[in-house]
């Protein structure tokens, strides 16, 4: 069960990859690229199945608060991301603030996974 867990672990992670290195990439001409999208996608599959999986582990002492606050950012950031893709598919122009929600809150759930005991 363990290993299942890393895995998701790993991608969990790729997700954030995308979709902060996609934010960086794109710092002085904001927009939301697809992969951002797909990243967040991502990172929900993963962490649910993660919430799912974390009280099987040995030893496991999950914090259900953290998960859950993790999981409303996971969802906003998701929703926000497939606004800005329709935007950018669109040809329509999206906003500074969209695309900096798209990374900034992204950015925040890293932190908030790595910071948060």
């Amino acid at each position: 069960m363990s290993i299942l867990f890393n895995i998701l672990v790993f991608l969990h992670v790729v997700g954030a990859a995308m979709i902060v290195g996609y934010w960086i990439a794109t710092l002085r001409q904001p927009t939301v690229h697809p992969r951002q999208r797909d990243g967040a996608f991502l990172q929900l599959l993963t962490g649910i199945a993660m919430m799912g999986i974390f009280p099987l582990l040995p030893d496991a002492d999950p914090n259900y608060f953290k998960l859950g606050v993790k999981f409303a950012i996971g969802v906003a950031v998701a929703v926000l991301a497939v606004i800005g893709s329709r935007k950018v598919k669109n040809g329509e122009p999206v906003s500074t603030g969209l695309a900096h929600g798209v990374g900034g809150l992204a950015l925040v759930n890293i932190a908030i996974a790595t910071l948060w005991h």
